[in-house]
C-alpha cells in the first residue's frame, strides 16, 4: 500500500469538490474551495478522526467497502476510483451492484443536478449507493457494511421497521410491486449469485415473500405514486420515477409532486428543515394523518 500517494491523491480530490455538488452550503468563512476533511468522512459514513488519519499517509489498509465510500463521497470517476484502490492495494471490485459499486457517472451527474427534490441511487437489488441531502431528510440514511439487510427489499420482508416508513394500508401494494420487480431482475441476472442468495434468503425468512414469489407477478418498478409517512410533516405524497442505467442495474430514483398540492409544500418544507425531527419538539400541534 502507497500510503503518501493514497494522502496526496485523497487530499487532491478533496480539493476539486465543491460544497455544492454534494448538496452542503459554501458558508462564509470557508476557507477554502473544496471540502473539509469532516465533510468527506461525513459523506462517506467515517469518523473524522479515521480519514484525517488517511490523509496524513498513517492508518491501517482501508477495506474495500471503505475505499467505494470514499469514492461515491469524492465523486471520482472510473479511472480515479480504480486509481483508489490501487493505492490501496485492494482488488477492484464489481462494477454494477452491491455496496462497493461504482455509481455510474452519467446517473451520477444527475443526482448532483437534483438539488430541490429528494433523490438517490440504488442498485436493482434496492441497495442505495448514494442519496443526496433532501433523500436522507425524507427518507433517513440508509445502512452501510454488506449482506442481505442492505437491501430495502430484504428489510421490508424480515424487519418490521422498515415498513413504518409506508402507511399499514399500503403495505400489501408495495410488497406485490417489490416482488414482481425482483422476479424481472432474477430473470435478467439469472444465475448470478447475488440475485439467487437473495431470493433463497427471503423465501427462507418470508412466507408472505415465498407466497408472493410463487404467483409470478413480473414488472420493473419504473414509476409508482406513494405516500410516504415522515416524522415531523406527516403523510406527504409524491410521485416515484425512475431512470435506468444502460445495463439495468442501478437506478436514478426522485420524487416530486404537482405544483400547488400540498406534497409540494411539504417538499419546500422539508428542504427547510432538513433531517430535524421537529416531532419532538415541545408545545408541537399534534399532526393528523392525511
Amino acid at each position: 500500500m502507497n500510503h503518501a500517494e493514497l494522502a496526496a491523491f485523497l487530499r487532491s480530490r478533496r480539493d476539486r469538490v465543491r460544497p455544492a455538488d454534494v448538496g452542503l452550503p459554501a458558508g462564509p468563512r470557508r476557507r477554502v474551495p473544496g471540502l473539509r476533511r469532516e465533510e468527506v468522512a461525513r459523506l462517506a459514513g467515517l469518523s473524522a478522526d479515521y480519514y484525517t488519519e488517511l490523509e496524513r499517509g498513517r492508518g491501517a489498509q482501508p477495506s474495500t467497502q471503505v475505499l467505494a465510500a470514499l469514492a461515491r463521497a469524492l465523486r471520482l470517476g472510473g479511472d480515479e476510483r480504480d486509481h483508489l484502490f490501487h493505492l490501496a492495494d485492494r482488488p477492484l471490485p464489481a462494477l454494477a451492484s452491491g455496496p462497493t459499486a461504482l455509481v455510474q457517472p452519467a446517473l451520477l451527474g444527475l443526482l448532483d443536478r437534483l438539488t430541490t427534490t429528494p433523490a438517490q441511487i440504488i442498485t436493482d437489488l434496492h441497495e442505495t449507493l448514494v442519496q443526496n441531502p433532501l433523500a436522507v431528510a425524507l427518507l433517513g440514511e440508509m445502512p452501510t457494511g454488506h449482506g442481505p439487510h442492505r437491501s430495502f427489499v430484504y428489510r421490508w420482508f424480515t424487519d418490521p421497521a422498515a415498513r413504518g416508513i409506508y402507511p399499514a394500508e399500503d403495505h400489501p401494494h408495495h410488497s406485490r410491486v417489490f416482488t414482481a420487480d425482483l422476479q424481472a431482475v432474477a430473470a435478467r441476472r439469472a444465475k448470478d449469485s447475488d440475485v439467487t442468495r437473495l431470493v433463497a434468503a427471503l423465501r427462507r425468512r418470508s412466507a408472505e415473500f415465498a407466497e408472493l414469489w410463487e404467483q409470478r407477478e413480473v414488472a420493473l418498478r419504473r414509476t409508482d405514486h406513494k405516500r410516504i409517512v415522515h416524522p415531523s410533516l406527516g403523510v406527504i405524497e409524491l410521485d416515484c420515477h425512475s431512470l435506468f442505467s444502460e445495463d439495468g442495474r442501478q437506478r436514478l430514483l426522485w420524487f416530486s409532486a404537482p405544483p400547488g398540492t400540498e406534497g409540494a409544500a411539504q417538499l419546500e418544507l422539508l428542504s427547510v428543515i432538513g433531517s430535524q425531527d421537529l416531532s419532538t419538539m415541545p408545545d408541537r400541534p399534534e399532526r393528523r394523518p392525511h
